[in-house]
């Protein structure tokens, strides 16, 4: 399964010790070189630099659809573009990006997705975490995670932790 990744459920997981997540779902993940430089910029103290920098498990690839990744930086962050284009490319089987704008946009080029909440929920159907509120939690205060109200609750709700 070819997985690219965003910078935001890297740095996220990264912030609560659970980064390990990724590797036990996915095998491997790809990152464009912009997202692996916008995690490890700020040096070996960034949350992930080291796992990014040292990981067995990412590869780091540049997208060489210049064209596509400059349409879509007109839009989008640099990292959201490349991973974006780069998915786009390589034909990629999962996309994990958080922003709502870029999941639509890959979804328009045929790109399948999935978010961090996503990324959390399938570690918990597989028995990778007891559960998400906590989770969660904890990317709202120590990573800034953000997180409206309702797919807060529906994520709940498909973990069977809260009734729908």
């Amino acid at each position: 399964m070819i997985v690219i990744s965003d910078a935001s459920p890297i740095l996220n997981l990264a912030v609560v010790g659970k980064l390990n997540l990724l590797p036990q779902l996915y095998k491997s993940v790809i990152v464009p070189q912009s997202v692996f430089e916008e995690v490890t910029h700020g040096g070996k103290d960034r949350p992930g630099a080291m796992e990014l920098t040292n990981a067995p498990w990412i590869s780091v690839l540049p997208c060489s659809n210049r064209r596509l990744f400059e349409e879509l930086s007109t839009t989008f962050d640099i990292g959201e573009a490349e991973a974006i284009a780069l998915a786009v490319e390589i034909n990629a089987d999962l996309l994990l990006i958080d922003e709502k704008k870029g999941r639509e946009t890959a979804r328009r080029y045929h790109v399948r997705v999935t978010g961090l909440l996503g990324v959390l929920l399938q570690a918990k159907r597989k028995g990778m975490l007891k559960e998400i509120r906590s989770v969660l939690d904890e990317m709202v205060v120590k990573a800034n995670f953000r997180v409206s109200k309702e797919p807060y609750e529906q994520i709940l709700v498909s973990a069977g932790e809260i009734k729908g």
